[in-house]
């Protein structure tokens, strides 16, 4: 038995935003496929329709496949006519100053203007797109908008319930192991009472739970994190309005088995509790080397 697709096909004029496009739809959780040529979506269409995790499609097409664009609208009368597919047209679009500029900044070719002026490349792609232009579901002018601007819209229109474009991501790691190279905000909380000289408690991790109280029922603990956890819910509405796909916290203790386990559980459950997406790592929890002194 199929499953039921959505398919948003990504066209429009040569820097007005396809590639920010591509990025936010794949943030939502679409299938993503850059410079598709039309030809090949029914046979694609039929592929895919036959594996069950393939719900959300977002196909680009536009004037590198030149020698195809053509046959994109065959390709459409066979997903409305074929297929039970819904199908939207997003097309993206700016002034030529705007896309003039931009192709300034880049220093790069318009596709149709190898031997020619840019303008002169922008004007036949405005002709040859007037087609499909029009048959357009969805249009936006990025002229003057910022990349996150545009990100933002296409969530709004293209989003859902179920779309978490922002997700937190918590790691617990050892100092002695190295920093995280990916952490955006990294805290030490090597001043907290350490369970490693307790006897008791060296072996077990934060994750169990003698060591969990143990590093919670300290009042240095509970003063730190409630400040530290002051600092996050207060930023992490701003990191998502700058449409940050996700923010990497790392908690840092001597060898990552005991008190930054044990915070990175804690901050897990109150950040979910927020309504955030979040997902935990705890990078060293197994890793043991010979030290005097441990986490």
């Amino acid at each position: 038995m199929t499953n039921k697709l959505e398919l948003v096909i990504i066209t429009g004029m040569s820097g007005a935003g396809k590639t920010v496009a591509v990025q936010s739809f794949e943030d939502m959780g679409y299938y993503c496929i850059d410079n598709m040529p039309p030809n090949l979506i029914p046979t694609f269409l039929k592929l895919v329709q036959n594996v069950q995790k393939f719900e959300k499609l977002a196909l680009v097409m536009d004037l590198r496949s030149q020698l195809f664009f053509e046959e994109i609208y065959d390709a459409l009368k066979y997903v409305d006519e074929k297929t039970s597919i819904e199908s939207k047209i997003l097309f993206l679009n700016a002034t030529d100053e705007e896309l003039v500029s931009r192709y300034k900044e880049t220093r790069r070719s318009h596709p149709l203007a190898t031997a020619r002026r840019t303008i002169d490349g922008i004007h036949s792609e405005r002709k040859f797109l007037d087609k499909i232009r029009m048959r357009a579901s969805v249009y936006i002018d990025t002229t003057n908008k910022t990349p996150r601007e545009l990100r933002t819209q296409l969530m709004e229109e293209f989003g859902n319930s179920d779309t978490q474009p922002f997700r937190v991501e918590l790691v617990s790691f050892g100092f002695k192991n190295g920093l995280p190279i990916d952490a955006d905000i990294v805290m030490d909380v090597r001043f907290l009472p350490n369970p490693y000289y307790d006897d008791e408690l060296r072996a077990l991790r934060g994750t169990d739970q003698p060591v969990y109280d143990y590093v919670m029922n300290q009042a240095e603990t509970e003063d730190f994190y409630n400040l530290f956890m002051d600092l996050i819910e207060h930023s992490l509405p701003g990191y998502r309005r700058e449409g940050k796909s996700s923010l990497t916290i790392a908690i840092g203790c001597t060898g990552g088995h005991h008190r930054s386990v044990a915070l990175i559980e804690r901050m897990a459950k109150q950040i979910e509790a927020d309504g955030y997406s979040v997902n935990i790592t705890h990078r060293d929890i197994d890793v043991v080397k010979e030290s005097k002194v441990n986490s």
